[in-house]
Protein backbone atom coordinates (compact mmCIF):
# COMPACT_ATOMS: atom_id res chain seq x y z
CA UNK A 1 0.00 0.00 0.00
CA UNK A 2 1.58 3.82 -1.23
CA UNK A 3 1.64 5.88 1.80
CA UNK A 4 -0.31 8.94 2.38
CA UNK A 5 1.59 12.35 2.86
CA UNK A 6 -0.06 15.06 3.95
CA UNK A 7 1.35 18.52 2.63
CA UNK A 8 0.03 21.49 4.43
CA UNK A 9 1.03 24.85 1.89
CA UNK A 10 0.80 27.92 3.90
CA UNK A 11 0.88 30.92 1.11
CA UNK A 12 -1.13 33.88 -0.54
CA UNK A 13 -2.35 34.76 -3.46
CA UNK A 14 -0.11 37.60 -3.47
CA UNK A 15 3.10 35.99 -3.25
CA UNK A 16 4.48 35.22 -6.54
CA UNK A 17 6.94 33.51 -5.09
CA UNK A 18 4.28 31.17 -3.61
CA UNK A 19 3.51 30.26 -7.12
CA UNK A 20 7.07 29.27 -7.60
CA UNK A 21 6.95 26.92 -5.08
CA UNK A 22 3.59 25.85 -5.67
CA UNK A 23 4.29 24.70 -9.24
CA UNK A 24 7.77 23.08 -8.23
CA UNK A 25 5.81 21.06 -5.83
CA UNK A 26 3.48 20.06 -8.69
CA UNK A 27 6.30 18.65 -10.58
CA UNK A 28 7.60 16.49 -7.36
CA UNK A 29 4.33 14.85 -7.06
CA UNK A 30 3.96 14.20 -10.48
CA UNK A 31 7.28 12.69 -10.24
CA UNK A 32 6.26 10.71 -7.32
CA UNK A 33 2.81 9.69 -7.59
CA UNK A 34 3.35 6.16 -8.08
CA UNK A 35 5.32 5.70 -4.71
CA UNK A 36 2.81 8.05 -2.58
CA UNK A 37 -0.80 9.45 -2.53
CA UNK A 38 -0.41 13.43 -1.72
CA UNK A 39 -2.71 15.57 0.17
CA UNK A 40 -2.62 19.29 -0.13
CA UNK A 41 -4.35 21.45 2.09
CA UNK A 42 -4.07 25.21 0.88
CA UNK A 43 -3.74 27.25 4.18
CA UNK A 44 -4.18 30.94 4.55
CA UNK A 45 -1.46 33.30 5.54
CA UNK A 46 -2.28 37.31 4.39
CA UNK A 47 1.26 39.17 3.44
CA UNK A 48 -1.31 42.61 3.60
CA UNK A 49 -4.11 41.97 5.80
CA UNK A 50 -4.26 45.89 6.62
CA UNK A 51 -4.26 46.55 3.05
CA UNK A 52 -7.31 48.81 2.14
CA UNK A 53 -9.52 49.07 -0.36
CA UNK A 54 -8.64 49.75 -4.16
CA UNK A 55 -4.61 48.23 -3.17
CA UNK A 56 -1.92 50.45 -3.80
CA UNK A 57 0.73 50.29 -6.84
CA UNK A 58 3.12 47.89 -6.40
CA UNK A 59 6.22 49.25 -7.01
CA UNK A 60 5.13 52.00 -3.89
CA UNK A 61 4.50 49.11 -2.24
CA UNK A 62 7.84 47.23 -2.58
CA UNK A 63 9.91 50.26 -2.58
CA UNK A 64 8.55 50.83 0.82
CA UNK A 65 8.60 47.44 2.22
CA UNK A 66 12.20 46.48 1.65
CA UNK A 67 13.92 49.53 1.43
CA UNK A 68 14.69 49.14 -2.57
CA UNK A 69 14.82 51.12 -5.68
CA UNK A 70 11.92 50.91 -8.38
CA UNK A 71 14.73 49.36 -10.78
CA UNK A 72 16.10 46.48 -7.52
CA UNK A 73 11.58 45.82 -7.80
CA UNK A 74 11.57 45.54 -11.19
CA UNK A 75 14.90 43.65 -11.89
CA UNK A 76 13.74 41.12 -8.89
CA UNK A 77 10.40 40.88 -10.55
CA UNK A 78 11.66 39.91 -13.70
CA UNK A 79 13.89 37.69 -11.82
CA UNK A 80 10.66 35.90 -10.53
CA UNK A 81 9.05 36.02 -13.66
CA UNK A 82 11.40 33.77 -15.20
CA UNK A 83 11.71 31.27 -12.45
CA UNK A 84 7.32 31.38 -12.59
CA UNK A 85 7.49 30.31 -16.00
CA UNK A 86 10.22 27.20 -15.37
CA UNK A 87 7.39 26.41 -12.77
CA UNK A 88 4.00 26.54 -15.07
CA UNK A 89 3.06 29.96 -14.28
CA UNK A 90 3.26 32.72 -17.50
CA UNK A 91 3.28 35.61 -15.34
CA UNK A 92 2.33 39.04 -17.41
CA UNK A 93 5.04 41.07 -18.66
CA UNK A 94 4.28 43.54 -17.45
CA UNK A 95 3.70 42.71 -14.01
CA UNK A 96 1.04 42.90 -11.16
CA UNK A 97 -0.41 46.39 -11.32
CA UNK A 98 -1.56 46.85 -7.62
CA UNK A 99 -0.90 44.98 -4.31
CA UNK A 100 -4.56 43.68 -2.81
CA UNK A 101 -5.93 42.54 0.55
CA UNK A 102 -6.66 38.75 -0.23
CA UNK A 103 -9.03 37.56 2.70
CA UNK A 104 -12.27 37.26 0.31
CA UNK A 105 -10.06 34.90 -1.80
CA UNK A 106 -8.37 32.92 1.44
CA UNK A 107 -12.27 32.62 2.21
CA UNK A 108 -13.41 31.14 -1.31
CA UNK A 109 -10.16 28.49 -0.59
CA UNK A 110 -11.66 27.22 2.40
CA UNK A 111 -15.41 26.99 0.87
CA UNK A 112 -13.73 24.89 -1.84
CA UNK A 113 -12.32 22.79 0.83
CA UNK A 114 -15.52 22.49 3.28
CA UNK A 115 -17.80 22.20 0.65
CA UNK A 116 -16.17 20.26 -2.33
CA UNK A 117 -12.40 18.67 -1.76
CA UNK A 118 -8.74 18.77 -1.89
CA UNK A 119 -9.08 18.50 -5.72
CA UNK A 120 -11.33 21.67 -6.18
CA UNK A 121 -9.23 23.67 -4.25
CA UNK A 122 -6.14 23.14 -5.74
CA UNK A 123 -8.15 24.15 -9.15
CA UNK A 124 -9.29 27.02 -7.16
CA UNK A 125 -5.75 28.61 -5.99
CA UNK A 126 -4.50 27.83 -9.21
CA UNK A 127 -6.78 30.13 -11.25
CA UNK A 128 -6.54 32.85 -8.29
CA UNK A 129 -3.06 32.98 -9.25
CA UNK A 130 -3.45 33.55 -12.51
CA UNK A 131 -5.91 36.34 -12.20
CA UNK A 132 -2.90 37.74 -10.08
CA UNK A 133 0.14 37.28 -11.32
CA UNK A 134 -0.80 36.26 -15.00
CA UNK A 135 -3.94 38.12 -16.56
CA UNK A 136 -2.59 40.80 -13.79
CA UNK A 137 -6.21 41.98 -12.84
CA UNK A 138 -7.45 43.31 -9.72
CA UNK A 139 -8.18 40.87 -6.87
CA UNK A 140 -10.38 44.10 -5.98
CA UNK A 141 -12.86 43.40 -8.51
CA UNK A 142 -15.28 40.44 -7.64
CA UNK A 143 -16.11 39.56 -11.00
CA UNK A 144 -12.71 38.74 -11.59
CA UNK A 145 -12.40 36.69 -8.92
CA UNK A 146 -16.02 34.53 -9.81
CA UNK A 147 -14.33 34.40 -13.47
CA UNK A 148 -11.51 32.06 -11.64
CA UNK A 149 -13.76 29.99 -10.06
CA UNK A 150 -15.78 29.18 -12.95
CA UNK A 151 -12.38 28.50 -14.76
CA UNK A 152 -11.92 26.09 -11.93
CA UNK A 153 -15.45 24.36 -12.49
CA UNK A 154 -16.78 25.54 -9.25
CA UNK A 155 -20.50 27.10 -8.53
CA UNK A 156 -20.23 30.53 -9.29
CA UNK A 157 -23.48 31.44 -7.35
CA UNK A 158 -22.91 29.78 -4.36
CA UNK A 159 -19.07 31.38 -4.23
CA UNK A 160 -20.95 34.92 -4.66
CA UNK A 161 -22.61 33.93 -1.45
CA UNK A 162 -20.03 33.37 0.37
CA UNK A 163 -18.59 36.42 -0.71
CA UNK A 164 -21.67 38.50 0.24
CA UNK A 165 -22.57 37.07 3.69
CA UNK A 166 -18.90 37.23 5.09
CA UNK A 167 -18.95 33.12 5.32
CA UNK A 168 -15.78 31.88 6.33
CA UNK A 169 -14.26 34.47 8.05
CA UNK A 170 -14.08 33.27 11.44
CA UNK A 171 -12.24 29.57 10.16
CA UNK A 172 -9.52 31.59 8.03
CA UNK A 173 -8.96 34.05 10.48
CA UNK A 174 -8.51 30.95 13.23
CA UNK A 175 -6.26 29.44 10.82
CA UNK A 176 -4.29 32.16 10.09
CA UNK A 177 -3.58 32.66 13.82
CA UNK A 178 -2.85 28.76 13.93
CA UNK A 179 -0.32 29.04 11.64
CA UNK A 180 1.31 32.71 13.00
CA UNK A 181 1.34 31.19 16.27
CA UNK A 182 3.25 28.07 15.26
CA UNK A 183 6.08 30.41 14.23
CA UNK A 184 5.41 30.90 10.57
CA UNK A 185 6.10 34.38 9.27
CA UNK A 186 7.25 33.99 5.57
CA UNK A 187 5.51 31.90 2.43
CA UNK A 188 5.18 29.55 1.30
CA UNK A 189 6.14 27.49 4.33
CA UNK A 190 5.24 24.04 3.60
CA UNK A 191 4.34 21.56 6.24
CA UNK A 192 4.75 17.92 5.25
CA UNK A 193 2.85 14.88 7.72
CA UNK A 194 2.21 18.01 10.58
CA UNK A 195 5.63 17.76 11.30
CA UNK A 196 8.52 18.51 8.83
CA UNK A 197 9.03 22.10 7.47
CA UNK A 198 9.93 23.66 4.25
CA UNK A 199 10.20 27.05 3.11
CA UNK A 200 10.37 29.24 0.46
CA UNK A 201 10.08 28.54 -3.14
CA UNK A 202 12.13 25.21 -3.39
CA UNK A 203 13.15 23.85 -6.43
CA UNK A 204 11.56 20.56 -7.57
CA UNK A 205 14.65 18.32 -6.36
CA UNK A 206 14.55 19.61 -2.64
CA UNK A 207 10.98 18.18 -2.77
CA UNK A 208 11.59 14.93 -4.41
CA UNK A 209 14.04 14.29 -1.51
CA UNK A 210 11.80 15.12 1.51
CA UNK A 211 9.26 13.02 -0.06
CA UNK A 212 11.22 10.06 -0.65
CA UNK A 213 12.80 9.98 2.87
CA UNK A 214 9.11 10.55 4.08
CA UNK A 215 8.44 7.39 2.05
CA UNK A 216 11.46 5.21 2.93
CA UNK A 217 10.38 5.59 6.92
CA UNK A 218 6.64 3.92 5.92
Amino acid sequence: MKPTIKIDFVSDIACPWCAVGLGNLNKAIDLLKDKAIFEVHFRPFELNPNMPKGGQDVIEHLTEKYGLSAEQVKANQANIRAKALEAGFEFHPEGRKRVYNTFDAHRLLYWTMKEGDLQKQAALKNELLKTYFCLAISLDDQNNVLDAVTRAGLDRVRAQEVLANNEFAKEVRDEEATYTNAGISSVPSIIMNDQYLLQGAQPPDSFVNAFEQLIQKN
